[in-house]
């Protein structure tokens, strides 16, 4: 799925960036991501809308992107498919948090404590979007500096 970009898609995909994820209905909202294994996955539960609106349509749009006036650095992947959710993988739900929280999870919002993420009230569970379609775009430029 990760062809011949002009920027390395997969260090790009690599970064604790936020992606935004648009549902059908039209719905748009910021997630924190893992890309792994060829899919974006993110992490969902009883305080959201989404794994109902999944439900009812699995098709989402979700962009990554960077604009960086000091470096001049603009890059952005866009992905198109359908969404699923699947159970809950602890062990994911944590390579997913240690990119934006750090390694050390003594010291992680208790809302984001993989303890916290298991109990059986919060219905965690991890969505899972293998793009049909992949786009990267470069729009970098100078600053001059």
């Amino acid at each position: 799925m990760v062809g011949e970009h002009a920027f390395d898609v997969e260090a790009f995909l690599a970064r604790p960036l936020v992606a935004r994820v648009a549902a059908a209905c039209p719905s748009v909202r910021p997630v924190w991501f893992l890309w792994e294994e060829g899919a974006f996955w993110w992490i969902t539960g009883a305080y959201a809308r989404l794994p109902r609106l999944l439900a009812e349509d699995p098709r989402v749009a979700l962009v990554v992107d960077v604009c960086d006036l000091e470096t001049g650095e603009v890059r952005q992947v866009t992905a198109r498919g359908r969404a699923d959710v699947v159970a809950f993988d602890p062990e994911r739900a944590r390579r997913k948090l240690i990119r934006y929280l750090g390694p050390d999870e003594t010291v992680w919002d208790v809302r984001f404590r993989i303890d916290s993420l298991s109990e059986p009230e919060a219905e965690t569970r991890l969505v899972r979007l293998a793009p049909e379609r992949l786009t990267a775009s470069d729009l970098s430029f100078s600053t001059g500096r």
